[in-house]
């Protein structure tokens, strides 16, 4: 982590999640940095500023989903209360529209959940420093395309270790082709198109057209490509 400003020998740190067991894991994963010292958590919103009142953090680490809009409250109720604190986002994804209203609304950094620790260690640095951190990295002023920049290395690293040719079969099964109408496409034998989507299933954990279908198009595999 980054020197923490102003010669302070500590970073005190609320939590504010909806789920217990996340609120555990990362106050553990904190504890390893004796500088990061939790001071409170919590799972309802309206709690957020009182605890922010009484504690006086330096930081908060407020969870937030695409479903949910209790982290967008949390972030209007500290502002309408005058409360000064650095908030990073940690969320479930991050998306563009996401990120504009977490920035407009104070946070400093977003942060996606199942990152590597060290990213969230870095941002905590950066932000506690005066810089702005989205996903991996410092943020740029151009915060959309530091979200393109993320959402292209997530998928990447999310890639199930497809090949280009497992690839081309998705994309064909997304078009609803038949596997002998694959085989033409591809130029490939019917008995090669099937042991392709067998590989498939197995890397993406499915059993059936309609599932790699939904799957592809619920992780955005063929974005970009």
């Amino acid at each position: 982590m980054s020197e923490v400003p102003g010669g302070a020998a500590t970073v005190r740190i609320v939590i504010a999640d909806q789920s217990p067991i996340f609120r555990d894991g990362l106050r553990r994963l904190l504890s390893a940095d004796a500088r990061l010292v939790t001071v409170a958590d919590t799972h309802l919103e309206t709690l957020v500023p009182v605890l922010l009142a009484a504690q006086e953090p330096d930081l908060l680490l407020l969870g937030a989903s695409p479903t949910e809009t209790h982290w967008a409250d949390s972030l209007g109720a500290i502002a309408s209360a005058g409360i000064e604190i650095r908030t990073i986002l940690l969320a479930t994804r991050v998306d563009l529209p996401q990120v504009t209203t977490a920035l407009k609304s104070g946070a400093r950094g977003i942060v996606v959940k199942d990152a590597a620790a060290e990213f969230l260690f870095q941002s905590i640095g950066a932000v506690m420093a005066g810089q702005r951190w989205i996903g991996a990295e410092p943020a740029s002023e151009d915060v959309a395309a530091s979200v393109k920049r993320l959402d292209h290395a997530r998928r990447h690293e999310k890639g199930f270790g497809l090949t280009r040719r497992e690839l081309d079969i998705i994309r064909a099964v997304l078009d609803g082709d038949t596997n002998r109408e694959i085989a033409v496409r591809l130029c490939i034998s019917e008995n090669t198109v099937k042991r392709h989507l067998l590989h498939t299933y197995n890397k993406m954990g499915v059993s059936s057209r309609v599932e790699l279908a939904l799957f592809a198009a619920h992780h955005r595999i063929l974005e970009d490509i």
